[in-house]
């Protein structure tokens, strides 16, 4: 069947004129002229040439192109001025009143974040009316559901070019001055009563079950979380095309099943994708989803399924026009290219695919397939996992998640029949429990996942092998006359010649890095380290080993680094693990080491969370010390002892000031000093209280070497060897050159794991030895 793509240009033109316009708002100043000048003169130039036929056909895409281009523009224009007044208020104490126009979602430093549309913002008790999209961060309480007015005190801070909110407010006080009304409060009602159903019924599945019938993912637990995203499911948790398929494909069915015809049954499931909307919060990316869902059933009623990429890209551009800053956003590409891939791509893969294996089969793997190949480079610009086990996990997972979406919609519209709601629910919680098994068991396969360092060099590579793999699948198919053929299918075969070379080289290359971090990870380090520090990006984790027992100190901002940097140096389990402080940095990795640390010595716990890591800990079987100066202890041969906090004080509270300083020496580890975040205050404190001399081989230079530091402190530590923990190009500009400077003042060898990777210390016959995974 012949796909009809005159309308893909639109689309391809809306997204990059709304790229330049967000990125570039000063741009959107000529794009409008510009677009309404060709316009107009276009539109002259047609009307003379009304009896040619391929004129006007080419000339029509034209306009559309043009118009399309005004019309984002235009959107822009009108946008900037309430932007930037808000925009204007970075860095300053700020009271906000707006309304809430998304559903809450967690997010990892504890806060409940929703988008707020500003009704008014200025100083706290003085607010002036004002209208622009800003993202709030609250303390979890109820009541903050869409539709409803807040009125939120708080410290602001700007977004950067191109996103979505203009502002992000980190509220201190919060009020909802008017709850949600209407329909926004029944769906509220009726969600909430379904997540208090759910959660009643037993793990693994009963804190999925929301998310796949209606979105809600407050009680989807951060581990399962990650395992959905190792796994590639975690687009079944949001609501997406896909969710809207599924209610609008029911709804067809039961039309159908009752004799209904095709305009009853779009008109049913019209209806039904309204109220599904409703429910689960009409929010941007809801709509969205909603949206393109409604133009495959457009395409239905008009009788022409060949023309869904045409209406997909007409329906892009129509949502790009009403709100440009989406193209910026992944959640609008992928699912662009997912519907476009499902579209475009699925069918010849299926053809592909059954050359090896019977049709349906084919087709099966055709779907998961096709979405992978186009959404991979996506993810790979703005995310560091590349899923290696998302097909294999959809295929299994695909069966179950319209079952459970359309049996737990049903239990949460039963929720005034109480016994009804527990027997549907009950009966939705089966393919839920399949699919969290299903990402739990993925996730915990030694190939479920890779981690590039996101970008355009990963995007393009990603691309790349995405390419080369749907080339292998199509196979040769040409048509018209035997010589053209022949020539076709030879070219054809150079290609995929050359496709399956690629494959071939990523996949030894791809077995290689398999095996080495894998059986012979140990091998390519060197046995006579002392000390290590992991490259885990922007954050902390550094190990220090004597007599075969190890300590860990701080965990680096992500599980996946760490335990990469644990499996290549053959560390199995942490016997002495320093929390330094709580901020994600530092801890956001220790989901890789619970169950595996015996003992944990940890700075002051400042909030919640920080006591919910340490439960996590203790019920992975260690216990806890909180550090203080006087603090000792031994590691093997190695002894240890704390410098910092002082015990009890009050000067400095929980975090980078209070950070754990702690000391290690003898037993075969240089003599070495980590410390954590200190600023130079504490530094200067820390210098008098602990008395501290000269004759370190090693420190750990304070927050990843920042410009905030004491010189007098390592003028008298004076070490042999400087280590910087910072990540590649961070937005910190951590190390900075004067801190450097400061170090390699004092004779120190600067190490940094943003230029040298993973870096090894140890002393062989008095000398300190260095191995780095980069050269320097």
């Amino acid at each position: 069947m012949r796909r009809d793509l005159r309308l893909i240009p639109v689309a391809a033109v809306a997204w990059g004129v709304a790229l330049l316009c967000v990125f570039q708002p000063a741009a959107a100043g000529w794009c409008l002229p510009v677009g309404a000048g060709g316009l107009a003169v276009t539109s002259v130039v047609l009307a003379g040439r009304q009896r040619d036929r391929r004129a006007l056909v080419r000339g029509g895409l034209a306009v559309v192109l043009l118009a399309a281009s005004a019309a984002v523009a235009f959107t822009v224009t009108t946008a900037l001025p309430g932007r930037e007044a808000t925009a204007s208020w970075d860095g300053r104490a700020v009271e906000i009143t707006g309304e809430i126009n998304s559903s809450a979602s967690v997010g990892q430093d504890g806060r409940l974040w929703v988008d707020v549309q500003l009704t008014g913002i200025g100083p706290p008790g003085v607010v002036r009316p004002l209208s622009a999209p800003v993202r709030v961060g609250l303390e979890p309480a109820d009541g903050y559901d869409m539709g409803a007015a807040i009125r939120v005190v708080g410290q602001a801070v700007a977004t950067d070019a191109g996103e979505r909110s203009a502002l992000v407010v980190f509220a201190s006080t919060a009020v909802v001055e008017r709850p949600a009304e209407g329909a926004f409060a029944a769906a509220a009602g009726i969600r909430e009563a379904f997540v208090e159903r759910s959660i009643r019924l037993p793990e693994p599945g009963a804190g999925l079950l929301p998310g796949l019938a209606v979105g809600d993912t407050r009680a989807v637990t951060p581990e399962l979380n990650d395992e959905m995203r190792t796994s590639g499911l975690s687009h079944l948790t949001a609501v997406s095309g896909a969710n809207c398929a599924i209610v609008v494909g029911a709804v067809f069915w039961l039309t159908a099943l009752c004799g209904g015809g095709r305009g009853l049954r779009v008109l049913a499931a019209s209806a039904a994708l309204a109220g599904f909307v409703v429910l689960v919060t009409p929010e941007p990316s809801v709509i969205r989803a909603g949206v393109m869902a409604g133009v495959a059933m457009l395409t239905v009623l008009l009788g022409r399924p060949s023309a869904g990429a045409g209406m997909l890209a007409l329906c892009a551009a129509g949502i790009l026009i009403g709100d440009p800053w989406l193209a910026s956003t992944p959640g609008f590409a992928l699912s662009v290219a997912a519907s476009g891939a499902l579209i475009l791509l699925a069918p010849p893969l299926s053809r592909g695919l059954g050359r090896w294996m019977p049709q349906p089969i084919a087709l099966a793997l055709a779907v998961p397939l096709a979405a992978q190949l186009a959404c991979g480079p996506i993810i790979a610009l703005f995310a560091e996992q590349q899923s290696l086990i998302g097909i294999a996990a959809n295929l299994l997972a695909a069966p179950a998640a319209p079952i459970a979406t359309v049996i737990g919609l049903l239990a949460c519209l039963a929720a005034p029949l109480p016994m009804i709601a527990d027997l549907l629910a009950a009966c939705a919680w089966l393919p839920a429990a399949w699919i969290a098994t299903t990402a739990t068991v993925s996730a915990g396969l030694p190939v479920a996942d890779i981690v590039l360092v996101p970008g355009f060099g990963s995007a393009l590579l990603v691309g790349a092998v995405s390419a080369a793999l749907g080339v292998v699948v199509l196979g040769p198919r040409a048509t018209g006359p035997p010589l053209i053929v022949g020539v076709r299918i030879a070219w054809m075969q150079w290609i995929r010649g050359a496709a399956a070379a690629v494959l071939v080289v990523v996949i030894s290359l791809g077995g290689a890095h398999l095996i080495l971090t894998g059986p012979l990870a140990t091998a390519t380090s060197p046995d006579g380290w002392a000390i290590a520090a992991c490259d885990v990006g922007q954050g902390d984790a550094l190990l220090v080993r004597s007599e075969e027992m190890i300590a860990l100190i701080d965990t680096g901002p992500a599980p996946e680094p760490l335990a990469e940097c644990l499996r290549a140096l053959g560390i199995d389990r942490i016997d002495l693990l320093v929390l330094t402080h709580f901020d994600l940095d530092h801890v956001g990795g220790t989901d890789a080491v619970i169950g595996r640390a015996e003992h944990v010595l940890h700075g002051p716990a400042g909030e919640a969370d920080d006591e919910r890591l340490l439960a996590r800990l203790v019920e992975g079987g260690a216990d806890l010390t909180a550090a203080a100066s006087g603090l000792h202890g031994v590691l093997g041969g190695a002894s240890w002892r704390v410098l910092w906090p002082q015990r009890d004080s009050l000067v400095f509270p929980a975090g980078n000031d209070a950070s754990v300083v702690i000391e290690f020496d003898g037993g075969g580890v240089p003599r070495s000093l980590y410390l954590g975040d200190l600023a130079a205050e504490p530094q200067r404190m820390l210098l008098r209280t602990a008395r501290l001399t000269g004759g370190y081989a090693v420190v750990k230079v304070a927050h990843h070497g920042s410009a905030d530091q004491d010189p007098g402190l390592y003028e008298t530590l004076r070490p042999a060897a400087a280590l910087f923990s910072a990540g590649e190009d961070n937005d910190y500009g951590h190390p900075r050159d004067e801190t450097i400077d400061l170090l390699a003042g004092v004779g120190a060898q600067v190490l940094r794991t943003d230029r040298q990777g993973r870096i090894l210390l140890g002393i062989r016959d008095g000398v300190l030895e260095v191995w780095t995974e980069e050269p320097p």
